[in-house]
C-alpha cells in the first residue's frame, strides 16, 4: 500500500513523526480487509488487539515522500497472527516491524473466524 506523507505526518523539521509509521502500518493491515470486504469491525464478530510490537527504525521518511507498506504473516494460528510489515520509499527500507494481534470477543481470545484465517494464509511468507 502506498501512502503520500503530508505535513501532518511530520515534526517541525519535516521528519516523519515515530508514532506515524505504526499508523501508516494500521492502515495497510485494515487495507487486507477493506478490500476483502471482511467487516473486520464488527463487535459481534471479534476484533484484533495488538499484543506485542517490535520496530526496527531504519531511516527517516521525510515531508512529500511517496512510501510504501508491504505486509507479510511470519505466524498464524487459531487465536492470533504475527505480521511482518516494512516500510520502503524507493526500495530502501525505513522501518520495519513485527506486531503479534491476538483475536479478542468480550476481552477474552476466541478462535478467529475461518475466512479471516483463509485471508492470512494467502499473505504466508
Amino acid at each position: 500500500m502506498k501512502i503520500r506523507v503530508y505535513y501532518e505526518d511530520t515534526d517541525s523539521g519535516g521528519i516523519v513523526y515515530h508514532s506515524n509509521y505504526l499508523n501508516f502500518c494500521e492502515r495497510a493491515r485494515s487495507e487486507i480487509f477493506f478490500k476483502e470486504n471482511i467487516d473486520i469491525f464488527n463487535a459481534q464478530l471479534g476484533s484484533f488487539v495488538l499484543t506485542k510490537a517490535n520496530c526496527e527504525f531504519l531511516y527517516s521518511a521525510k515531508l512529500g515522500d511517496l512510501v510504501e507498506v508491504t505486509t507479510r504473516i511470519v505466524q498464524l494460528k487459531n487465536v492470533s497472527v504475527i505480521l511482518e510489515q516494512e516500510i520502503t520509499r524507493e526500495n530502501k527500507k525505513l522501518f520495519r516491524a513485527q506486531f503479534t494481534l491476538a483475536f479478542v470477543k468480550n476481552a477474552k481470545p476466541i478462535k478467529m473466524p475461518q475466512e479471516i484465517k483463509d485471508l492470512f494464509e494467502k499473505l504466508l511468507i
